[in-house]
């Protein structure tokens, strides 16, 4: 692996760190300002830069206090990472129109990071909203 694969991936780990630990200052350093957020599973939702993107974490952990992201795989290739992950958390406040369910979720999720002088400078992320909503009680399952 050559030294830029390797400090690219620690740069996505520093990521995954960033968000279990709950600290967005680290998020300075792994960010671009105009961090860019593309994703399919919520449409509604317009990340485009470094503060959005840590605003959508605050609101995330208040509806997922407990919430863990784990990176089980960090492929890298060229200026791109590429992650497969799960994402696990207790739903004890409300996510979107749904209230609290008090449920447990847990549910893989896949990501591409786009890697620009140093910082990731734009994601995108997928997963099945299906499956989580299922898994909460808020769809039929």
């Amino acid at each position: 692996m050559t030294d830029d694969a390797e400090q690219i991936r620690t740069l996505v780990r520093r990521l995954e760190d960033a968000m279990n630990t709950r600290r967005p200052d680290l998020l300075d350093d792994v960010l671009t300002p105009d961090v860019t957020r593309h994703c399919q599973a919520t449409p509604h939702l317009s990340i485009t830069d470094r503060e959005q993107f840590k605003e959508f974490l605050r609101q995330d952990a208040e509806a997922f206090p407990d919430n863990v992201q784990t990176f089980t795989q960090v492929l890298v290739d060229g200026d791109r990472a590429a992650v497969w992950a799960t994402y696990e958390g207790t739903q004890t406040g409300p996510l979107g129109p749904f209230p609290p369910s008090g449920e447990k979720a847990r549910f893989d999720f896949a990501g591409v990071f786009r890697i620009q002088d140093g910082r990731i400078a734009e994601m995108w992320l997928i997963w099945d909203n299906v499956t989580v909503l299922s898994q909460l009680g808020h769809f039929p399952g």
